[in-house]
């Protein structure tokens, strides 16, 4: 896969731009502030249609359009696909493509906050998100993405939903549908709980969201297990060579309903190995998630919520069996999302058959002078990379020779 050319208006700083983008390696020079890490949102979105830097989307409009009536963002993609795997997300053929997002925000007659509604066309056709996801591919590493490592576990559980759109047929729809059960079920939980526990009432009607429930939610389990264990292998070996052998990484996937028997709490450290669930059936998980969820029936009505499920899920990453997130350094973790990262690309190209184009922030910045270079010979291997800096000089001559250098100021390529 290859992104062919780029075109912006009115996104973050941008007004206006429409750049050919090259294969290989592109270095966005320039200060803070200018427009670098906007590029790389705006390509990443093409590929989840979410930003990680935003809290609400109303804010990827630019300021000053943003102002008016009626506002539009867009971004607009020609990229070329080769020929994918039958198992891809979405069924492109080989050739080029066009890929466009408008994010539209227009006033609300109910209140002073304006409404903002998003678009997706794909070669000219409007699709849903869940129809579109997928078509272009692309990993983003920025450096606040630690949070992976050291944050709470929705960051973790975001960042395994947002690789397995890319990558998993039907997942983003799946993972919409569950999330649209539990509003049902916890909805009617908070009821039964304002309303005392009618068990009765319960046990006709949760009756219906527990089967849906545990249909949607086995099925996202599945998709987390094999992933991870495929990830895992492929970040393992990254780690490994970024870390000159000294250490090991390994992903303990830690769902909050398990389909194994419950393993013994590890008080002590380091921990031991990760528990291996690959090759669990899909009707295993599922049945034992409806169990589950009928033998927390009556805790859940008291509490109004539902306790258990893939929405809970955690993933912790260890590095020689020492929870990164507890006790690594800040080193340590930005080495750990880099391999993890890194192993996505391949993972990405193992599943669809299309190297996605991969996106760096200031990847550079805080590593020595071997691990840039162990680094940087590993991304040569991409086929087409957008890395932003403010420092040219951290990169060796041999690769600044290698790449396509863009000066970005005030919202425009200079250069």
């Amino acid at each position: 896969m290859k992104l062919l050319r780029l075109s912006l208006t009115d996104f973050r700083n941008y007004s206006r731009l429409d750049v050919d983008v090259p294969g290989g390696p592109v270095l966005l020079v320039g200060g803070n502030a200018q427009g670098k890490t906007s590029i790389l949102e705006a390509v990443y979105y093409l590929a989840t249609f979410t930003s990680f830097h935003a809290s609400h989307e109303r804010q990827l409009i630019n300021l000053t359009a943003g102002r008016e009536p009626l506002a539009v963002g867009r971004i607009l993609a020609d990229f070329h696909r080769d020929k994918g795997t039958p198992s891809a997300p979405v069924a492109l053929a080989a050739g080029n493509h066009r890929l466009e997002v408008r994010l539209i925000q227009e006033a609300n007659g109910f209140d002073s906050t304006p409404r903002l509604r998003k678009e997706v066309l794909l070669d000219g056709v409007k699709r849903k998100i869940g129809e579109a996801i997928g078509a272009f591919n692309a990993v983003l590493f920025l450096p606040q993405m630690v949070s992976i490592v050291e944050g709470p576990p929705e960051e973790r559980r975001r960042y395994l939903n947002l690789a397995l759109s890319q990558t998993h047929p039907h997942y983003a729809a799946v993972l919409a549908e569950y999330h649209r059960i539990l509003t049902q079920r916890n909805a009617l939980l908070k009821l039964l709980a304002d309303r005392g526990g009618d068990t009765q009432m319960a046990s006709a009607q949760l009756e219906y969201w527990d089967g849906q429930l545990a249909n949607y939610g086995a099925q996202i389990i599945q998709a987390r297990i094999q992933a991870i264990h495929e990830l895992e292998r492929l970040a393992s070996r990254l780690h490994r060579e970024l870390t000159r052998n000294q250490e090991v990484l390994r992903l303990d996937y830690q769902p909050a309903f398990d389909p194994l028997p419950e393993r013994p709490q590890q008080l002590s450290m380091p921990l031991k190995d990760p528990v291996d669930r690959t090759g669990l059936p899909l009707e295993k998980i599922q049945r034992g998630f409806l169990e589950c969820l009928q033998k927390a029936r009556p805790e859940e009505i008291a509490r109004g919520v539902t306790t258990t499920g893939p929405h809970r899920d955690e993933l912790r990453l260890l590095s020689n069996r020492i929870d990164l997130g507890i006790y690594g350094s800040r080193g340590q973790a930005r080495t750990a999302v880099l391999s993890l990262k890194l192993a996505e690309v391949a993972w990405i190209k193992e599943k669809t058959a299309q190297w996605p184009v991969l996106l760096l922030d200031e990847v550079l910045a805080e590593l020595d002078p071997e691990r840039r270079l162990d680094l940087l010979g590993r991304l040569l291997e991409s086929e087409q990379i957008l890395l932003t800096t403010t420092d040219l000089d951290l990169f060796p001559q041999g690769f600044v020779d290698k790449a396509v250098t863009w000066n970005i100021q005030g919202g425009r390529i200079l250069s």
